[in-house]
Order: structure tokens, then sequence, then C-alpha cells
């Protein structure tokens, strides 16, 4: 159940490490796995020793996000138990999703964790295949 103010850990390497949503576009009181959302990047991720200047890539460049930017999401794991329909239930560690662009591609070029299978009926196959694993 993610809704206004929740904090979530983005999965992808676009940049960001921690995020605040601030609107549910489902309209409704709160979003499940597979919902799209608006964040505000609250944390921005660093990229170790390895980007520095001596690096192929810098942190500037490997940066697509900045802290304060406003930026569409997909929420890839919740807290909160699901009840799927074969009677199976599934919880995740932590609330985290994947930031997208408006047209619905993601924004990262890989993805680390696990994902749940709930965006393959969503059409999110995209981020799916980024996926190292669905559970």
């Amino acid at each position: 159940m993610i809704q206004l103010k929740t904090m979530l850990n983005c999965i992808d390497n676009s940049g960001a490490a921690i995020v605040e949503c601030v609107a549910n576009l489902k309209m409704k009181r709160h979003a499940k796995i597979g919902d799209r959302i608006i964040v505000v990047v609250q944390k921005q991720r660093n990229f170790g020793p390895e980007s520095g200047p001596g690096a192929s890539v810098s942190t500037s460049a490997a940066n697509k996000v900045r802290r304060g930017d406003i930026r569409h999401a997909v929420v890839v794991r919740t807290k909160k138990k699901l009840q799927r329909p074969d009677g199976s239930v599934v919880k995740f560690e932590d609330n985290a999703c994947v930031l997208i662009n408006k047209a619905g591609e993601p924004i990262g070029t890989r993805l680390n964790g696990v994902v749940g299978t709930e965006l393959r009926k969503m059409k999110w196959s995209k981020i799916l295949s980024l996926a190292p694993m669905h559970l």
C-alpha cells in the first residue's frame, strides 16, 4: 500500500536511491504492485570511486536524475501482503519502484532486485525483462 508521503527504494540505475510518493495516478487511496505513481527524488545514489575522474563514465553522466526531480514511477514491491488468485500470499521486505518516462519506458538500463509477477498482467513487460528475477 503506497500512499502520499511513502518513501520507496529505487531499484534501477537511474541515479535515484530513495524517492517519496507525491501522487497516485489511479485516483485511489493507495497504490499496489504495477500501479503508476508520481515521485520526488529525495536521495541520489553515489556510484563509488570507480566512477571518478580516471574512469570511463563520470558521476554526472551516470546520474540521469537529480535530487528534487519529479518523475513517474511503477511500484514493483510492497511490504503489504498481497493475495494472488491461486491462493498464495506474497510479501516483500521493502517498498520499491522503478522510474519511468512519460511514455512508460524505464529510465535506467538495469534493475537490481526481484519484482512482483503482477507486472505481467499490467503490461509492464519491459520492466520484467530487465529484472533479474520475478516472484
